[in-house]
């Protein structure tokens, strides 16, 4: 398992990096995917996650690494997709967004119940899970304007509004929406998982 997910990682890294179509955008949308990789890596052995999660996670690298690659805006499936459908724009980044909320809940779910930070109900705890996606969100959304006022025109693609004046606000509500659909969905399955580090 270790070593498939290190195959896939290294793998679409490698390819993500071979010509992409801007390469300041490619580094500013593979950088988080690194910097995640560097802290598995340390905490592998102190903090090993559950095998869902570190799924999620390459899965989330993977979409970022994509996205580096062709841009936000020019991932081809979604040109495609926009031009079947008729929309407006290529909305591979609404994907990027939703991943954003969905990967980081069962993350915050996995630190908040192993390290015993909530004792409530159950309700208590997907509240202050996503109130962490949330957080997380509008704070990616921060970096992003920090960059696009230090970098100015050269941040365009990595911004990737398409000229949709509500791409923010939509941003953080793909990113709710994913948190909700994670803990809905893998919740239980996430708990068997849990209990072999509570045995």
């Amino acid at each position: 398992m270790k070593y498939v997910w290190l195959g896939l990682f290294f793998g679409v890294l490698f390819w993500s990096g071979l010509h992409p179509k801007d390469m300041f955008t490619w580094f500013l949308e593979v950088i988080p995917a690194l910097i995640g990789f560097v802290i598995i890596v340390f905490t592998y052995k102190k903090f090993p996650l559950t095998p869902l999660l570190y799924t999620l996670i390459l899965v989330h690298m993977i979409i970022l690494m994509v996205g580096g690659h062709y841009t936000y805006a020019g991932v081809p499936l979604f040109d495609y997709i926009k031009e079947v459908f008729d929309q407006t724009r290529n909305n591979y980044d609404k994907v990027g967004h939703l991943a954003q909320g969905f990967v980081p809940a069962i993350l915050a779910r996995e630190i908040l119940i192993r390290k015993e930070i909530v004792h409530a109900s159950q309700w208590w705890l997907n509240y202050i899970i996503l109130s962490i996606v949330l957080a997380f969100s509008a704070f990616y959304e921060l970096v992003e304007w920090w960059v696009a006022l230090a970098t100015g025109d050269d941040a365009e693609a990595f911004l990737g509004t398409q000229g949709y004046v509500w791409d923010t606000q939509s941003d953080m509500m793909y990113a709710l929406i994913g948190g909700i659909s994670a803990l809905i969905l893998l919740s239980r399955w996430h708990d068997k998982q849990l209990k072999r580090f509570s045995a």
